[in-house]
């Protein structure tokens, strides 16, 4: 999402929390060669994880890695894959389609020294915690102050994208993009949403008050 809106030159954003459809009336098939009738190009980009259920209902089996996660399946490869045989079977529109995946090459600008006292504070701050006693923590910058964060912290709830909120709606306008949902999709969304905001809500202030009772303790 953030990739999209930074770049300004992207005209499809697909995410997992957005589902979408390609065959028919409101697919993406058809958004893509409406875009490029329009515009003669286009730029699609996709994040690890989008449209799976599309993916592994071509492919039945569900590997997992060691952890038990499950592993998730080359959505790119196969969009661009279905993206060209549905070109193909229209012999009116030839496109040249090409596939990036950048894997780890977004990762691998050199440091600068920002980035190389950063890394040294982070690892000072793990030995120091570790030389303290503590485990099961990572080390983390917090509002200007080093941290220790426990692992329970960490992966109690998913950094997901909320789709009703601003932010998406901000990616939709700048590609001009379908939400690809539905009336009722879209409210079962919401509703799901706000189910979840209002847990999280919940557990931050069962939170709040545990904490609150142990200081007074």
């Amino acid at each position: 999402m953030y990739a999209t809106l930074a770049s300004r030159d992207v005209d499809l954003c697909l995410i997992p929390e957005s589902p979408f459809f390609l065959e028919g009336e409101g697919g993406l098939l058809e958004y893509v060669e409406k875009r490029l009738k329009e515009n003669g190009h286009m730029v699609i980009v996709v994040a690890e994880g989008a449209g799976q259920e599309l993916v592994a209902h071509c492919n039945s089996t569900t590997p997992k890695d060691a952890s038990g996660n499950k592993l998730l399946k080359d959505v790119g490869m196969w969009l661009s894959e279905n993206i060209k045989a549905h070109f193909a079977s229209k012999n009116h529109m030839h496109i040249t389609l090409k596939y990036i995946d950048p894997t780890y090459m977004i990762r691998a600008v050199p440091s600068n020294a920002s980035d190389n006292i950063y890394c040294t504070l982070l690892a000072q701050s793990c030995v120091h915690g570790a030389m303290a006693g503590f485990t099961g923590f990572i080390s983390g910058l917090v509002h200007g102050r080093q941290t220790y964060i426990p692992f329970s912290r960490i992966v109690d709830h998913q950094n997901k994208v909320v789709i009703t909120d601003r932010m998406w709606a901000r990616v939709l306008a700048s590609t001009n993009q379908p939400s690809f949902l539905r009336e009722k999709e879209l409210e079962e969304f919401q509703s799901a949403e706000e189910e979840a905001s209002s847990q999280l809500s919940q557990l931050n202030l069962e939170a709040s008050n545990s904490s609150s009772s142990s200081g007074k303790n």
